[in-house]
C-alpha cells in the first residue's frame, strides 16, 4: 500500500488541509445529490485542451459556467468564465521542483479576492501547504501533515497579517486500512469536534457505510448523518443518507454510456410543512 499522504496526494485531495480529510466519507453523504435541474458536457481534445459547459436551473433561475483545462507538460491551465461574467484563472506547475507544486490563481473582476499564491511540499511522510493572499491586507494560511500508511497527523493556522490575529486553526488524526478508514476532527478555533467513519463492506457491489457526527462544545448540540451506497449493477450506483433532524435523502445514477452519468436526487424534509419533499435531475455527458 501507498503511503496515506502520497496516496491522498494521487487522488488529486488537498491532502494538509485536515477540513478536508473527511472527503470520502462526505462524498458519500453528500456529493452528486442535486434538488435542481442540471446539465454538464465535458470534452477532451487531442492537444491536451479540455472543455466543461454547466449549467443550473434553481427556480426561475439559470446560472452557468464554462471551464477550459490546458495541460502542457508540467503547467496546468484552468480558466473559468460564469455567468456573472467573471474569470477565474490558475496556473499549477507541478513538481518545478521535487516534491513542490505550485499555483497561482485570480479573478477578474474581484477587488476582495485578489490573487492567491499556493505552494504545496510532498514527501515520503510528510506534506506542507501554504497559502497566501496577494492584497494589501494579505491571510496566510499553513498547513502540515505527517503520516504512514495507516496513521497520519496533521494541522492548519491562518493568519491576518495586518491585525496579526489568528484566524482559524484546525486539527485532525486519521487512520486508514484498506477496507476502511476513521478521523476526528477539532475545528472552529476549537469549537467544532468532528469524527467520520466510513466503511466498505463488500467489494464485488461496492456496498460502503459512512457516518459523520459532530459536537459543538459550547452549545453542546449535536448532529449526525449516516449514509450507504452499493452499485445494484455494473452500471447503476444506490446512495442513501439519513440525518438527526429526520431529512431522508436517496440518489440513483445510471451510467447509460460511457462516462455519460444521469443522477435522480430525491430528499424528504419533515420539518417543512409547506414543500417537504425535493427532486432534482442532473445530466452528465462525456463524449
Amino acid at each position: 500500500m501507498e503511503d496515506a499522504v502520497l496516496e491522498m496526494a494521487r487522488l488529486g485531495l488537498s491532502v494538509v488541509r485536515p477540513a478536508r480529510w473527511c472527503r470520502r466519507t462526505r462524498h458519500l453523504l453528500y456529493k452528486d445529490y442535486n434538488f435542481d435541474q442540471k446539465f454538464s458536457l465535458t470534452t477532451t481534445s487531442d492537444s491536451g485542451l479540455g472543455l466543461t459547459a454547466t449549467g443550473v436551473k434553481i427556480d426561475e433561475l439559470f446560472i452557468g459556467d464554462i471551464q477550459t483545462q490546458h495541460k502542457s507538460g508540467k503547467t496546468t491551465i484552468d480558466v473559468k468564465i460564469d455567468s456573472d461574467s467573471k474569470v477565474s484563472t490558475t496556473v499549477t506547475v507541478d513538481e518545478a521542483l521535487t516534491g513542490l507544486k505550485t499555483s497561482f490563481s485570480f479573478r477578474v473582476p474581484d477587488k476582495n479576492l485578489g490573487r492567491l499564491i499556493d505552494l504545496q511540499y510532498l514527501h515520503d511522510r510528510i506534506a506542507l501547504n501554504s497559502t497566501i493572499g496577494l492584497t494589501s491586507a494579505p491571510l496566510v494560511e499553513l498547513a502540515a501533515t505527517i503520516g504512514t500508511n495507516e496513521l497520519s497527523v496533521g494541522a492548519e493556522v491562518g493568519f491576518d497579517s495586518t491585525s496579526a490575529s489568528v484566524t482559524k486553526y484546525n486539527s485532525v488524526i486519521g487512520y486508514n486500512k484498506h477496507d476502511f478508514s476513521a478521523a476526528l476532527l477539532l475545528t472552529d478555533k476549537g469549537e467544532t469536534l468532528k469524527a467520520s467513519y466510513i466503511h466498505l463492506f463488500d467489494q464485488t457491489n461496492g456496498a460502503t457505510v459512512a457516518v459523520e457526527v459532530t459536537h459543538k462544545l459550547k452549545t453542546k448540540e449535536n448532529y449526525f448523518t449516516i449514509g450507504s451506497s452499493h452499485a445494484l449493477d455494473s452500471s447503476t450506483l444506490l446512495k442513501t443518507r439519513f440525518s438527526n433532524s429526520g431529512k431522508v435523502g436517496l440518489l440513483c445514477q445510471h451510467e447509460w454510456r460511457p462516462k455519460s452519468i444521469v443522477s435522480l436526487s430525491a430528499e424528504y424534509d419533515p420539518k417543512v410543512v409547506s414543500s417537504p419533499s425535493r427532486f432534482g435531475v442532473a445530466i452528465a455527458l462525456k463524449p
